[in-house]
């Protein structure tokens, strides 16, 4: 009969496989590590020997000095930390990280311009910001366009209009919510006082980049640059100043302090201090057929409402011509262009009114002869006039011919821009 194995055996052989085996070179490998076995036996030696063992004190195993009998430093003696030591490193890591970021976004820029100061190093070259309207008198338009009126009440006649993101210069109050301004170009008038700005930021061409001309009838700035919402709407000849050029946007500076976007089609773009150059007659009449059916406002400036003298001024300043804002003053511009008449008729050869012409004509109740100018038009093609219709409530095209009354109210037509 075969006598059971004790179930302790049992567990040991089903684990054999998987146990490590000893080194056949190491009889016993614990004691290798410096672990006694305690089936080996321990030779005390005499009693002198096992005396020597115990301190003065008579107290078994004594602190040692490291350093004398292992040759181990401190440090090599010391039950390490591991998790505090990781914390240490963490912090030492985090302080040179921060560190660096101060260095390259603080410490470098504040101090490399100054040890290069001088130099033609294009990187350290500090700009010169020359102030334009740093004088405490100026203001800014921060309305899409603000009317400028004789005396200071709503019913007053409209002189002009200034728009947005213009400077003028100020005045005087009145008690009455308006100031008196004067424009850059000499207007002088009453405009409210709410419509203006001290911060003159937006309009300091050293302080951007580039300035943008606006060339269609009209613009929106947005809050951002895809799917924003509407900030304000800027007409035809508004100046405004960006720093940043996008794909299809501009992000502009605002007469409030903030920034906006605006769409790059319509937009003239030149540098902060250049001027528009000038171009032939052919895209001054382009710009002015854009009013075509626009509501007439008496010196009106903008497409919500215009004038012919308005028009003119508009156009010919983002066509490179610089242009008086009344109707008087752009009698006196350009060259004076002499009608001739046909030999037997005796009527006006109206081909030599060309496209781009400016047309000042008296009043159709007015005596032959006179010179006081009345109504203003623009001839757009042989035989057609921009002008105000009949009824003076639209800007309207239209024809003429040799022999009509209108002919005979001309009282002198400028060339402003070249026929070419």
């Amino acid at each position: 009969m075969k006598s059971k194995k004790p179930e302790n055996e049992k567990k040991a052989s089903l684990w054999k496989p998987f146990k490590k085996k000893d080194s056949p070179l190491d009889e016993h490998p614990q004691e290798a590590r410096g672990v006694r076995l305690i089936s080996k036996k321990v030779s005390f030696g005499d009693d002198d020997e096992i005396r020597n063992i115990f301190s003065d004190d008579g107290i078994y195993g004594s602190a040692e000095d490291m350093q004398d009998k292992w040759g181990l430093s401190d440090k090599q003696a010391t039950v390490k930390h591991r998790g505090r030591k990781r914390i240490v490193a963490f912090l030492v890591a985090l302080g040179i990280f921060l560190l660096a970021i101060a260095g390259i976004f603080y410490i470098l820029p504040r101090f490399l311009p100054d040890l290069f100061k001088g130099t033609n190093i294009e990187l350290f070259v500090q700009p010169v910001i020359r102030y334009e309207y740093g004088d405490k008198s100026f203001r800014v338009v921060t309305k899409s366009s603000e009317s400028i009126m004789k005396d200071p009440w709503p019913d007053a006649e409209r002189i002009s209009e200034v728009l947005y993101n213009e400077p003028v210069r100020f005045i005087s109050d009145n008690k009455e919510g308006y100031c008196k301004i004067e424009t850059l170009d000499g207007i002088t008038g009453w405009v409210r006082s709410d419509c203006l700005t001290t911060n003159t930021s937006s309009v300091e061409p050293d302080l951007h980049k580039f300035k943008l001309v606006i060339s269609d009838p009209s613009k929106n700035v947005m809050t951002h640059a895809s799917n924003g919402t509407l900030i304000t709407k800027v007409m035809m000849n508004t100046v405004i100043y960006g720093d940043i050029s996008r794909e299809g946007v501009y992000q502009v500076s605002l007469p409030s302090g903030e920034t906006g976007w605006i769409g790059s089609s319509g937009v003239i773009e030149l540098k902060p201090r250049d001027e528009l150059q000038e171009v032939s007659s052919r895209y001054f009449v382009s710009s002015l057929l854009t009013f075509v059916n626009a509501r007439y406002l008496s010196n009106g400036l903008t497409i919500n409402g215009i004038s012919i003298n308005g028009a003119v001024y508009a156009c010919s300043e983002i066509n490179g011509i610089k242009m008086p804002r009344n109707m008087t003053a752009q009698s006196k511009l350009g060259q004076a262009v002499t009608l001739s008449h046909d030999a037997v008729t005796g009527d006006v050869i109206i081909s030599d009114i060309m496209p781009g012409d400016i047309v000042f004509l008296r009043s159709p109740q007015s005596t032959p002869g006179s010179e006081a100018i009345y109504e203003e038009a623009v001839c757009t093609d042989t035989g057609t006039l921009l002008m105000i219709s009949p009824a003076s409530t639209t800007i309207r095209l239209r024809t003429f011919k040799a022999g009509d009354d209108i002919t005979s109210r001309i009282i002198t037509i400028r060339r402003v821009f070249a026929t070419k």
